[in-house]
């Protein structure tokens, strides 16, 4: 939960390649200085050229400036975290499309790189599946309908464009998008094509009987983001219910005020509305020509209040990463904190009294970076997660905290965490650490002297960078495949601690963050899933070349990109995205929701707080939904005046961040201001 997180190091030599997801250059750089001095690398082959699904050998090579190969150099090869990643010494590619591998050493004047383009082409399509919408088809009525395509392996099609026929478009007519609408009664075949490979589905259109449409829709008056069920009953001449009769909706907007009318004021969707904007909105419910009204009134959400900084522990010798509070055995409050590319440095703070935050102390490991810290929720132990061991296994570094001011070092566990530990999660008994990428391994902890290995997970073909446990699920951000639902100890879907068992996937274009959430209010278990994308390549703004000065003192702020997903997994075997945070010129990072507060911890965009109550639907940023927004500048930080905020966690009535460049925060929320009324 720290840039480390972020970043997926490949060390590998110079004559073996490595292809990963997208990452800051000179970040990586930092981490394992070159043993010599690279001049130009070559790749082998220069050009990749694959289907989906296919991976291939790729070979770097570096030479210094006598043309002379060097075996000890550091190359590291990236690409974009959604198209490609290495495994095993091969480039594997997810998607179809034109990419480019990065291959990456350190010279005498800074990075030297190597593009590798790398063209991808899907497999022959070998079946497509036809579903359409519920209801029956009758004249007047419309029925949309997709199409879903698979390749041999089972694997899924996506951007997939067919060509849509009807048999007969004096009964139905379909348009390019696959909605079939009904003219009048008989007998109609609709198919769709692509590729050579079809599917149909079968109709006969009768008359419609519905004569009426029955709205039950209570609200008159909204605020902005909330959730509205669309509710109706379509009906015959004689009053009776027609269940069969498909009813669609949408709606009409009158702005607030004309001259600053929104784009997208409101959505329809899963049989809900909300509106993103204020103003007045008239649902409509047709079935055939019948149609019916409803006008609701939308009011904006008010909910901002000030954001106060009540104390630091400032760090600026050195990049800052990961933290996490806890009340010590003592009876005083504390946070540990991680630091990146400081030589393996943890630190500890008192913060007790969050006008007062007093640093007790430090903790050496052997590691370049740590990547996470974690506290387990009895206060009994914490750990670093390492990076840049010096034996290159890295591993966790268990922490005994009997004596909270002044953590020691309990022992050492590597097995099967080579690679890098880039994100942890520790309960009472049991730490889940991944492993380089690649899967999450379970350690018992109840002896922190003697941690033993029980068990561990791995997903196919995924990169994983981020989970989360609750009530025995592990919920994982796993890039290639989505979001990654374990059963580790629930037993509803039989898994145990020891024999993790899959619950489902959900396929979502984000690998990173992730966070649970059961809202008490609605019943409901939301998944907050964050993209981290430190590429802005192809956007309006493509943000600044800070990537050969990042971790140095001093240098060029950071930019980011991506936004948080909001997926509604309470039937984890029927989950849906129903909303998502997005602000376009920032990039999220680190998730935590507690009593329907978002902290999010949004990078270049500073700690935003955000209102997730009720019922959750469309863009947050749009709704008035943002209570308060700090962005630590600083013009004495490691890049002076430059907000990078990696984490941010409620506690005990304020708020804990940790920024990139100049440590630790901690500020609070404050009153709302009553409105004077004359």
């Amino acid at each position: 939960m720290n840039v480390a997180r972020r970043l997926r190091f490949v060390t590998i030599a110079a004559a073996v390649a490595a292809v990963g997801p997208l990452l800051p250059v000179s970040l990586q750089a930092q981490a394992a200085p070159a043993a010599a001095t690279v001049a130009r690398l070559v790749a082998e082959p220069a050009r990749v050229t694959l289907r989906a699904g296919e991976s291939t050998p790729v070979k770097v090579t570096a030479y210094d400036a006598n043309g002379r190969v060097l075996s000890d150099a550091t190359v590291r090869v990236t690409g974009p975290r959604q198209a490609m990643r290495y495994s095993n010494g091969k480039l594997e590619a997810f998607r179809a499309g034109s990419d480019t591998a990065t291959a990456t050493a350190m010279g005498a004047q800074g990075p030297i790189t190597l593009d590798i383009p790398v063209i991808v082409s899907w497999p022959a399509l070998a079946k497509l599946t036809m579903t359409a919408d519920s209801g029956r088809l009758y004249t007047g009525v419309a029925l949309g309908h997709k199409i879903e395509g698979l390749h041999a392996d089972g694997s899924p099609r996506y951007g997939l464009v067919a060509t849509w026929r009807s048999s007969n478009a004096a009964v139905a007519e379909v348009d390019r998008f696959g909605t079939v609408t009904a003219l009048k009664p008989g007998a109609v075949t609709i198919t769709a094509e692509a590729e050579g490979v079809t599917a149909s589905k079968a109709y006969t259109v009768v008359a419609n009987p519905v004569a009426s449409i029955a709205l039950d829709i209570p609200e008159d008056v909204i605020l902005t983001g909330q959730v509205v069920r669309l509710k109706a009953t379509a009906r015959n001449a004689s009053g009776t219910p027609v269940s069969d009769a498909p009813i669609t909706w949408s709606y009409t907007y009158t702005p607030v005020d004309t001259t600053v009318a929104p784009g997208g004021p409101g959505i329809v969707d899963w049989g809900r509305f909300t509106a993103n904007h204020p103003g007045r909105f008239t649902l409509l419910a047709q079935s055939g020509g019948v149609v019916a009204r409803k006008v609701l009134e939308a009011k904006p959400r008010d909910v901002v209040r000030r954001i106060s900084v009540t104390g630091r522990g400032t760090i600026n010798t050195t990049a800052t990463s990961d933290l996490w509070p806890w009340t010590g055995k003592d009876g005083r409050d504390y946070v540990l904190v991680g630091t990146w590319g400081g030589d393996g440095y943890g630190m500890v703070f008192d913060i007790t009294d969050m006008n007062n935050i007093v640093k007790t102390d430090s903790i050496k490991i052997d590691a370049r970076t740590i990547n996470d810290v974690t506290v387990s929720p009895d206060g009994r132990y914490g750990v670093l997660a390492r990076e840049g061991a010096s034996n290159r296994i890295n591993g966790v570094v268990i922490l005994d905290l009997a004596n909270p001011a002044h953590p020691k070092i309990a022992s050492t566990f590597e097995q099967e965490l080579t690679g890098g530990v880039h994100n942890m999660f520790a309960t009472n008994d049991h730490l889940f650490a991944i492993s380089g990428g690649q899967k999450y391994v379970i350690i018992d902890v109840k002896d922190i002297y003697k941690p033993k290995y029980v068990s561990e997970y791995q997903h196919p073909n995924a990169r994983i960078h981020d989970l989360w446990v609750r009530d025995g699920i592990a919920y994982s951000a796993q890039g290639g495949v989505g979001t990654v639902i374990v059963d580790v100890g629930n037993g509803k879907w039989g898994g145990t601690i020891e024999k993790p068992k899959l619950i489902n996937v959900f396929p979502i274009n984000s690998g990173h963050e992730i966070y649970p959430y059961f809202q008490k209010s609605t019943g409901r278990t939301y998944l907050f899933i964050g993209d981290e994308e430190m590429n802005r390549a192809g956007r309006v703004w493509e943000g600044t070349n800070y990537r050969n000065t990042l971790g140095q003192k001093g240098g060029i702020a950071q930019t980011s990109g991506g936004y948080v997903h909001i997926v509604d997994a309470t039937d984890p075997m029927n989950m849906r995205k129903v909303g998502r945070y997005h602000l376009e010129d920032y990039g999220a990072h680190d998730i935590i929701v507690e009593d329907d507060v978002l902290y999010q911890a949004y990078y270049d965009g500073g700690v935003r707080i955000v209102d997730v109550s009720g019922e959750l639907m469309g863009n947050l940023a749009e709704q008035r939904r943002e209570i308060a927004v700090f962005k630590p500048y600083d013009p004495q930080g490691h890049t002076a005046n430059a907000p990078f905020v990696m984490n941010a966690m409620p506690w005990k009535g304020q708020i804990l961040f940790t920024d990139f460049n100049t440590g630790l925060w901690a500020a609070k929320l404050e009153p709302k201001q009553k409105a004077i009324t004359p």
